[in-house]
């Protein structure tokens, strides 16, 4: 395949953003990767950042396809995928789409399962709420606190501030999308088992939006998968954690370059 990593070649890595954030969470973490020589592809998603949003209906498939072909475009065969959240659930769809092309997988803050219908309800609602103008601010006061743990909420305000001004800068619009998207996503357990490769699934001790319970589920899901819980961090560990979210990252990838050095 054009583009795939020559032995011995440090593997590119793909790292995909939180809702609602943007790119700009992973720029720690991207540095500190291409200091140690690989190659790391950021994207903004559908309506975020720099991208710009969509008239197709939501969906997380599509979202997939547009990585594939940025993929395509910088001539990346295939890559490490690190998806915190949304960009869990973007990943376990390219996963899905595109298996060939996924050498390692860290899933930070994701569960593998589908939304129950309360769930799913509640995202809708949330799309919709978010799209109010009048109800817009005090939504985001409301829920965008829970990103981060209590531990991090106490003792970084600076931090809370900057999720707080990113939350408050995403398009309401692209915000409403990609909740029906991630409301729609099928469940991935099956494209899981199947994926025989290096799996990394982080969670926080204290995050309040997916529970340790459920990502370890997630871990059992992945022959490969390594679990591991961060104490005193949320849902945003390459922010609440960046140097132990670099170290597990690191030595996902060494195992994953390993496995692909053996198989050469």
């Amino acid at each position: 395949m054009s583009g795939a990593t020559r032995p011995g070649a440090a593997l590119p890595v793909v790292l995909l953003h939180a809702l609602p954030l943007d790119s700009s969470m992973w720029g720690r973490t991207a540095r500190e990767l291409r200091a140690r020589g690989h190659r790391v592809l950021a994207p903004d998603q559908r309506g975020f950042g720099a991208s710009p949003l969509t008239d197709q209906p939501p969906s997380l498939d599509l979202v997939a396809d547009d990585l594939a072909r940025e993929l395509d475009r910088r001539d990346i065969g295939a890559a490490a995928f690190v998806g915190c959240s949304m960009g869990g659930y973007v990943a376990m769809a390219f996963l899905r789409r595109h298996p060939h092309r996924v050498r390692a997988l860290a899933l930070l803050a994701a569960r593998a399962t589908a939304d129950t219908a309360e769930t799913a309800a509640q995202r809708r609602r949330f799309a919709d709420l978010i799209l109010d103008d009048a109800a817009r601010g005090p939504l985001l006061a409301g829920t965008t606190p829970s990103l981060l743990g209590a531990t991090t909420r106490a003792a970084r305000p600076g931090l809370l501030a900057r999720v707080t001004d990113l939350a408050a800068a995403a398009r309401p619009q692209a915000v409403a999308w990609a909740q029906r998207a991630i409301a729609a996503r099928t469940d991935a357990t099956a494209a899981l088992d199947a994926a025989d490769v290096p799996a990394a699934i982080v969670i926080g001790a204290e995050d309040e939006l997916v529970s340790v319970d459920e990502a370890r589920r997630t871990a059992a899901a992945l022959p490969h998968g390594r679990l591991v819980t961060l104490p005193g961090v949320g849902h945003l560990a390459p922010l609440e954690a960046p140097e132990a979210t670099l170290e597990i990252l690191t030595g996902l990838l060494a195992r994953a370059e390993t496995a692909g050095a053996g198989a050469c």
